[in-house]
């Protein structure tokens, strides 16, 4: 059992037109407490700020923690939890196709920001009724909007 305190993630992208506006949007549940954080990019595409979302949730904590991820983005959860990553690492950011890593610069620094935290991922099915997927989809969705 980790000492370090749990923190519960919830995470989503959304972009109109892909590429096009977009937004992020993360919460973060933690000792009975809620933060809710988002931002967006007039244009981006939807895996970025479905990454942009991890990234920004982990920057926001303050102290290393035991973060539980919830996503609905299956290449963030495959990329960590099938060894993508470390396979892309190995082959200097390349696929198994050779072709380059798309968003490398959001990976490395997703590594970067994952470095001081125990993280594990959590696959969650996007727009099934889950109210805090549901939630985070809500705030990405308003701020791909404002642009």
């Amino acid at each position: 059992m980790s000492k370090k305190p749990e923190v519960i993630v919830y995470t989503d992208g959304a972009c109109s037109g892909n590429p096009g506006p977009g937004g992020w949007g993360a919460l973060l549940i933690w000792g009975g407490k809620r933060k809710e954080i988002s931002g967006g990019h007039p244009q981006t595409t939807n895996n970025r700020m479905e990454m942009q979302a991890v990234i920004e949730a982990l920057r926001a904590l303050k102290k290393p923690c035991l973060v539980k991820i919830h996503s609905d983005s299956a290449l963030i959860i495959n990329a960590f939890t099938q060894g993508w990553i470390q396979n892309w690492q190995k082959r200097g950011w390349r696929k198994s196709n050779k072709k380059p890593v798309e968003n490398k610069d959001l990976w490395q620094e997703m590594l970067k920001v994952m470095q001081p935290h125990e993280v594990k991922w959590i696959k969650v099915k996007g727009h099934s009724g889950h109210p805090l997927n549901d939630r985070v989809d809500a705030l990405a969705v308003t701020e791909s909007k404002k642009f």
